[in-house]
This record gives structure tokens, sequence and C-alpha cells, in this order.
């Protein structure tokens, strides 16, 4: 099982530095602590991302400084576009971050700077294109003008960034086959096992949590929840290899219900899973890897909010959060585990490691699903590690139907499954 080779574009350490106010100039109005400045990053053929930009006094080494979300580019946008040199807009404006129709609004353009990069030199190692101060100009191409007025700092950095890629022959629920895919080859190398048990009942991690089997857990969880008759429990989804061993697993261990005169679930009261590995050689015994709480956000528009623990081997009282967002419920999104990405917003300080993790993507509700994951190739390093992303893909994927308003009848599938739960 080989990975696939994928580039990590980054550019970080961004910080802005205006002239010295001293010296009358076309930015002498702005005033960055009321009207802040921000920058949008755009790869030729490339989506844009956008950063806030800190405002830097220091001549040398900005005080302070930002990252830009990395650029993530697959075998075949390396194909297109290692060919030849890219061109790498940064834009800065000041003003109010507004979009319309994919424009900046109630913005001033106080610069911009371009920058070329050959993607094809980072193919075989880590290399840094730039790194410190540019000066902006207002020129359409970012060429240099003879009176610099502001300038820019900025790290631009590739690295390889090779991946596995899976994809679900089908939606999690109905019991699919995961390919492996490699440019135009499929090959299947896992199945996956749902199961319904409707006599479920949980409700929190019971006091004989390191036991092996999870019959035990069932049978000592207890609480008021059984008593909805609406409850959406005892989902599982098995992950088995091509020999038929289970290999992972996500178990619904708090069951999805409406909080009180609501028809949704709401984040004070969430459903969770927990993604299991086999203990040791033994089948029978499995022991928690993870811990995958959701829920429905209420806002301006639907969202399925989500929270990821990594348990420790000490168990679910020391769980890192690794992973914790939203993503809307009507167009679905991308669920993602990124180190970097919850370092930089101050979630990370125990983290087990840096940079991406995987990604899976998720349909909206509603929407024939048929997940595609991308797991880091150095969080892999057997089959069953890469299983225990499928599981959790999985999970997230059905937590997009568990969390459905109550109003709304959920697919057969998910009501009539047939139980089975023999593997335990």
């Amino acid at each position: 099982m080989d990975p696939s080779p994928f580039l990590r574009l980054t550019i970080h350490s961004l910080a802005l530095k205006l002239p010295s106010p001293t010296k009358p100039t076309p930015l002498s109005g702005i005033h960055p602590e009321t009207t802040p400045c921000f920058c949008t990053i755009h790869p030729n053929s490339l989506p844009s991302k956008t950063a806030l930009l800190p405002l830097s006094y220091n001549s040398t080494t900005p005080e302070t400084t930002t990252s830009a979300p990395a650029f993530h580019l697959d075998s075949a946008s390396l194909r297109r576009l290692s060919a030849k040199p890219l061109p790498i807009t940064i834009s800065v404006y000041n003003g109010r971050m507004a979009h319309t129709c994919g424009l900046i609004s109630a913005a001033k353009l106080v610069g911009r700077v371009v920058l070329t990069v050959d993607l094809s030199s980072a193919l075989s190692g880590p290399i840094t294109f730039h790194t410190g101060w540019l000066k902006l100009s207002k020129n359409r191409h970012g060429g240099a003008e003879s009176k610099a007025w502001a300038r820019l700092h900025v790290v631009v950095r590739c690295e390889p960034d090779p991946r596995f890629v899976f994809e679900f022959g089908g939606e999690p629920e109905c019991s699919p086959v995961v390919f492996q895919i490699q440019g135009n080859m499929r090959q299947p190398v896992f199945s996956c096992k749902f199961s319904c048990d409707r006599n479920y009942r949980s409700r929190s991690l019971p006091s004989d949590f390191n036991s092996n089997n999870p019959r035990t857990w069932r049978r000592s969880l207890t609480g008021d929840r059984e008593r909805h008759s609406k409850d959406r429990k005892g989902w599982m989804v098995t992950i088995h290899d091509l020999s038929g061993s289970p290999v992972a697993a996500a178990s619904m261990i708090t069951p999805f219900v409406p909080s009180p005169g609501s028809d949704r679930v709401s984040r004070s009261n969430p459903g969770a899973w927990l993604i299991l590995r086999p203990n040791g050689a033994s089948v029978s015994g499995w022991k928690p890897w993870a811990r995958l709480e959701a829920w429905r956000e209420r806002g301006p528009v639907d969202g399925l909010g989500y929270k990821v623990e990594l348990f420790s081997a000490n168990g679910p009282a020391n769980g890192v959060p690794i992973a914790e967002g939203t993503m809307s419920v009507k167009k679905g999104g991308q669920f993602c585990i990124d180190y970097k990405v919850m370092k930089d917003s101050g979630l990370g300080s125990r983290l087990p490691g840096d940079g991406f993790v995987m990604s899976s993507s998720v349909d909206g509700e509603g929407k024939v699903s048929k997940p595609v994951v991308q797991v880091g190739a150095h969080h892999v390093k057997c089959m069953p590690d890469a299983a225990l992303f499928i599981a959790l893909s999985a999970a997230i994927d059905l937590s997009m139907d568990a969390c459905s308003l109550f109003s709304h009848k959920l697919r057969k599938e998910l009501c009539h499954h047939a139980q089975d739960s023999s593997f335990l």
C-alpha cells in the first residue's frame, strides 16, 4: 500500500509594516487598531486564502505574525502546475473582510506583491522559496515602485506531504467496500459492516472503561436518554480487512436525542461515538482510540458541529482535542484534522505531532455520500492505522444523519437495519 504524492504549500510569518507616521504617505489615514489589515493569497489556478495581518514596527523581525491556511496540492494539481513556475499574488487590504460574489468589498487596497515558485523543486524535499520583507505596490503585477510605502513580511515554503487516499464505494450505512485510490487505479482494501442495535443503552463512559469487551460498557450504561422514543442510538460501523478480520470500529456510545422543547441535537447535549481499535492480538477485545462528539449548531446557517479527542494510554481522562469545527448541513464540507491549524488557533498545546493528519469529504444533508478520505502517510504504519481513520470518517458522515431534525424521517437503512454485533 503506497501513498500518493502531495505537496503542502504554506504562506506564514505574515506581518505588515507601514511607513513612518512622520512622513506623509497615501496610507496616513489607515488606523489598523480600528480597521485591521488583511491579505488575500491567490496562487494561479488555485482558490484564494485570506489571513489577518498584524502591524509590525520592527524593520528586521516582526513582533507578531500570522499564517494563512495551507494549500494542499494532490497528484492531479501537481501534474497541472509543476510544468512551469507558479505565480502567487498576495494583495493587502485595509478594512472589513467582506466578500460579495467572491470579490473583496468594503476594503481599500494597500498594495500587492507577486512571488513565483517552482513546485517541481519541492518534490524531493522541503524548500523555502522566500523569507523576509517585500515592498508592496499598487502595480497590477506587483512590481516594486520607486517609493516604497508599505512592506509585507512573508515566508513561502513547500514540502512533500504524501498521503493515502481512500474512497467509500457507497454510503457508510450501506456497508460498502472501501477502495484505495492511486491515480486512475482503484484497489479494494477494506469493507464496512453497518449495524444498528436498538436495545443499546448508554450515556457516558463507565467506570470499567478499560474492559476489553464493549458489551460490558453497554450493559453497565444507563440513563434517562433511553426514555426518548426518537433516540438515534446503537449505530456501529466495523471496518474489516481483506481477510475479513475486524481492524477498527466506530460505535455510537451516546445517543443523539433532541434537546427539550426542540427537534435538534444541541451542543450542550451532543451525541458521541467511540473509535475503537483491536486490543492486542485478540479480535474479541477492543479499546477506545478516540471520541467524536457531534451536534447541530444554531445560527444564520445550519451547521454540523463536531469535536474529536484522542485518548492516551491512560484512558479518556487525558483526552487531547485534535479537531473542532462546524460545517454546513446543506452543503457539507471537509472534516479535517490538522495539528498546525489547531496550534495556530491556540487549541493544540498537547498535540502529539504537527501538520496534516487526515481529511474526509462530507456531503450535505439528504445527499448520497461516498466519503473520500486522505490520511497523512507518516500516521500510517500498518493497515489497522488507516482503518481507524476510515472508521472516524464513517462516524462523522453518519453524524450528519444523526443530527438531522427529529421532525424529519431517517432513511430506512438507518431505521430498520438488521441487528448484528456478532463480531463482539
